[in-house]
């Protein structure tokens, strides 16, 4: 493609942009490059261009778009040709002008009732946009636009540079704009897969097309619903494994360590005599451990099954919360809690889905601890009821997780305690999953952590 070709489009997209103000300092140079070409090529691409730019426009911006490009090419045309002063030329560019005129009215009629191949691009799940070779944004999808929550009409025209710094753009959209182009770049990949700030999973792929004429198609596809379902199956699968290994080796662990618990009892008269009876403390202590790790890696196997009965949220989380009050008291840690619907009511096992917020609450009372900031430790608990469910909201100060750490929270045997089993949330997450809910993580480095629990609800009075 000519090298005008590739400056026009962004100059006249800034034109029409800035109402009737020519502002890239390129303009000049595309001036005098144009003295030499032919009218009807000028128009051509021209038209061309007008229609790009009618593919990015609302409807209600298309006549001011059209009448704005008119301006544009009429001064152009003009500055072009009539300094050179020949009155047949002159009179023959008004004739061109005419035509090109009703070439732009076609052009909007046919924008204004587009076809449907144009209607389902527009509309596509995937986030689509069209560069030139030299780098210019000659169109995006509606798609694309939400996902860089910028009007299509601001970003039309710029450079891929000026994209990296364009005022429209949120600043961690930026941010990741930038990495995944020099991850991109740096690996030669054309096809990947970026985890944005936000936690979203974003499929990116760059095509280059014969038929586009050397330009760069790009698309985006949000797979965060795919990718959690795939995280479940994997996580499910993990826990199927976990179920099988628990069956082959808990029996023959359990009755080696009830036959040694027997024998410390019978030999404990002795201790007390030579003074080790504190031997004999230590060894029950530990066998107690060892017994209550297996009992939590059963459980996380396979849970018992739920022994449903009703039971009113806000008296749920009362009980829980005074178990929990005299440690975090010694934290010094404040719990508050509010209820919005005090009628709110699930059919749970109360002894399990204690057991979850319970396990909950003492993760968000280490997150605080292990902080170790001036500020006061803090644990909001909350339950409303959204759409089907009731929504339990535990939500504290503490020191926060990272990325990686939030991905594996719920793998069996995955820990960042000294002395943990990482068993306490892969148990919990099979709980609420028997139940027919769903636990959504949200973390912030020391800033805080929320688990939000979601639980079917149903109504008191069936």
């Amino acid at each position: 493609m000519d090298s005008w070709r590739t400056r026009y489009f962004p100059i006249l997209a800034e034109f029409v942009r800035s109402k009737g103000h020519i502002v890239r300092l390129d303009a000049k140079e595309l001036w005098l490059e144009l003295r030499e070409l032919p009218t009807d090529d000028i128009l051509e691409h021209h038209e061309e261009s007008v229609k790009f730019l009618l593919s990015c426009a609302e409807p209600e911006e298309r006549i001011s778009l059209v009448h704005r490009s008119l301006m544009f090419i009429t001064e152009l045309l003009i500055s072009l040709r009539l300094p050179e002063g020949a009155a047949a030329r002159e009179e023959s560019e008004v004739d061109h002008l005419r035509l090109s005129t009703s070439a732009i009215h076609l052009a909007q009629m046919e924008e204004e009732y587009p076809n449907k191949f144009e209607t389902v691009l527009q509309h596509l799940d995937s986030g689509v946009a069209l560069f030139d070779s030299a780098g210019n944004l000659r169109f995006l999808n509606v798609q694309m636009s939400r996902m860089l929550q910028a009007p299509r009409r601001s970003l039309i025209g710029s450079t891929l540079y000026q994209l990296f710094f364009h005022g429209n753009l949120n600043r961690s959209y930026r941010k990741s704009f930038v990495r995944i182009y020099k991850d991109m770049v740096r690996n030669r990949r054309y096809n990947a897969e970026f985890q944005s700030e936000n936690g979203r999973f974003l499929l990116v792929t760059i095509s280059q097309i014969e038929e586009l004429n050397g330009d760069y198609l790009i698309s985006v596809k949000d797979v965060s619903e795919y990718k959690q379902i795939e995280q479940a199956a994997f996580q499910n699968d993990k826990l199927a494994m976990l179920g099988k290994i628990a069956a082959a080796i808990a029996h023959e662990i359990r009755n080696p360590l009830t036959s040694i618990r027997g024998f410390i009892q019978l030999i404990a008269p002795y201790l007390n005599e030579i003074g080790k009876q504190e031997y004999g403390r230590i060894i029950l202590s530990e066998i107690d451990r060892a017994n209550d790790i297996i009992y939590e890696f059963l459980n996380s196997s396979k849970p018992s099954a739920p022994m449903k009965q009703k039971v009113l949220v806000g008296l749920l989380l009362k009980e829980t919360i005074l178990l929990s009050e005299s440690d975090a008291h010694m934290k010094g840690c404040e719990i508050q809690h509010e209820i919005f619907d005090p009628f709110l009511t699930v059919a749970v096992d109360v002894k399990q889905i204690k057991q979850v917020l319970l396990n909950i609450i003492n993760n968000a009372l280490d997150a605080i601890f292990e902080l170790n900031d001036e500020r006061k430790g803090r644990i909001d608990i909350s339950a409303k009821q959204e759409g089907k469910y009731a929504l339990i909201s535990i939500k504290d100060n503490g020191k926060g997780m990272q990325r990686t750490t939030l991905n594996r929270l719920f793998d069996p045997f995955f820990t960042t305690k000294i002395e943990g089993t990482g068993l306490g949330l892969s148990v919990s997450y099979r709980i609420i999953c028997n139940h027919g809910g769903t636990i959504h993580v949200e973390s912030q480095l020391n800033e805080g952590t929320e688990f939000m629990i979601y639980l079917p609800f149903v109504d008191l009075k069936e």
